[in-house]
């Protein structure tokens, strides 16, 4: 054997060696991890022993918390009242398609009707949010929700706190206030909410908000937090966008997201304060928002869900007008159609009048500009119906309008409701 084969003979022993010594000392650690001590090899290149203390377990002690929290106690006063409302729509399917475009194109318009006819079974959830149980009659259980979380729909379906799902009847709806009424079978409701007087609430005062945010897989979520402002006004609008003139709201920092919206928001006595709406987002510069969640006040929900449960509406006066607000024409337009001085920045425009209609009787006409209700200045049309539905049907008021560049006065006498006009328009009605 020669010098280079005694060298990889020593090599691959002294290799096998390390291996073997690695392999005792991994050992020789786990057995002594098991016997309560580690041995490992010291610098020496000897065996040395640590020994450690026994492991103490970690136990979960006695809550220091005693009894209920009022939070608590307020949400289990209420939460079994609150509901799941699940919107069902008809999806368009491409038969419904075919059949638009061929009503569009002079097809044959027979299988455009024929497919508007609707089955449950084509039926399927459009979007969901929140109510609350108020009342209960006989066999009939009134719920409040949100006429936006309605709108559009094809059927109704209510989810309970218990997890039964009823069909509900839509009694009446009303879009100023965004505000509907729904009906279900009573025999399975066993909690119904009480309203507090929302004019006695104080800014600080603790609420909840209770409801399925982001749908019924969340279902009587509750999130807390404090009364903000008590008489906030926000610009409301409708689902196409037209303004609906100002909401006084409860403003309020407990968290709202989408599904939210109709369910309550409570004291800490469990009573329900206000109707949860809409959220802010984003300010009008682009700028994130939190905490800024907006309910309908009880006192304003109590009158509207009487008028619906009476009439399936809520009559308002109406002047009888299709309009458009000052803002959306242009300067050349207000000069020389409207002839309006500069000095007249805001108001209305009236597009047409409705035969037999207050503004009609009273001789409004076409390109007048209304610039005040009573002593109220009308900046568009959010203002006009403010200081319009603070009257009755039989009130008269006092008109203030430009036409051909003058300044005229009228006195209107509020003969009709907003549910008599007859006028269909794009612009602005009331």
């Amino acid at each position: 054997m020669d010098n280079g084969d005694k060298r990889e003979k020593s090599m691959k022993k002294t290799s096998t060696t390390k291996i073997a010594i690695i392999g005792i000392v991994a050992g020789l650690v786990g057995g002594g991890a098991a016997a309560g001590g580690v041995t490992y090899l010291n610098n020496a290149g000897t065996f040395s022993t640590v020994t450690t203390g026994k492991t103490t377990p970690v136990k979960v002690s006695n809550s220091n918390v005693k009894g209920e929290s009022d939070a608590t106690k307020a949400f289990n006063k209420v939460s079994g009242a609150v509901v799941s409302v699940i919107n069902l729509q008809k999806q368009q399917s491409l038969s419904d398609s075919d059949s638009l475009f061929g009503g569009l194109f002079g097809g044959d318009e027979s299988s455009s009707s024929d497919s508007k006819s609707t089955d449950s079974s084509d039926l399927q959830t459009a979007s969901e949010g929140s109510g609350v149980v108020y009342k209960k009659d006989g066999n009939t259980a009134y719920i409040v929700t949100n006429n936006h979380v309605v709108s559009g729909s094809n059927a109704l379906q209510v989810l309970l706190s218990d997890g039964t799902k009823l069909t509900a009847t839509l009694v009446g709806t009303d879009e100023q206030t965004d505000l509907a009424v729904l009906k279900i079978n009573a025999s399975k409701v066993s909690e119904v909410a009480d309203f507090a007087n929302s004019s006695k609430i104080e800014p600080g005062q603790s609420v909840l908000a209770i409801g399925s945010p982001l749908g019924s897989e969340y279902a009587t979520s509750v999130t807390e937090g404090i009364i903000s402002a008590t008489k906030r006004e926000v610009d409301a609008t409708n689902e196409n966008g037209d303004s609906l003139g100002k909401a006084t709201v409860i403003q309020t920092d407990a968290a709202i997201n989408p599904g939210n919206s109709g369910g309550p928001l409570v004291n800490l006595a469990g009573q329900v304060v206000g109707i949860n709406s809409m959220k802010l987002a984003s300010s009008t510069d682009g700028t994130s928002v939190e905490g800024m969640g907006f309910a309908i006040p009880a006192n304003t929900v109590v009158n509207i869900i009487n008028e619906l449960e009476k009439n399936g509406k809520v009559e308002r006066p109406a002047l009888g007008v299709s309009m458009v607000d000052l803002s959306n024409v242009s300067t050349t337009d207000q000069s020389t159609i409207l002839k309006l001085p500069t000095s007249v920045s805001g108001g209305v425009v009236v597009i047409s009048t409705e035969d037999g209609s207050a503004a009609a009787t009273a001789g409004l006409k076409k390109y007048d500009v209304i610039t005040k209700i009573d002593d109220t200045e009308v900046a568009g049309s959010g203002d006009l119906r403010d200081a319009l539905y603070k009257h009755k049907v039989g009130d008269t008021i006092k008109v203030t309008y430009y036409r051909d560049g003058k300044q005229k006065t009228t006195d209107v006498k509020l003969t009709k409701t907003t549910s008599s006009l007859s006028t269909k328009s794009e612009a602005n009605q009331n």
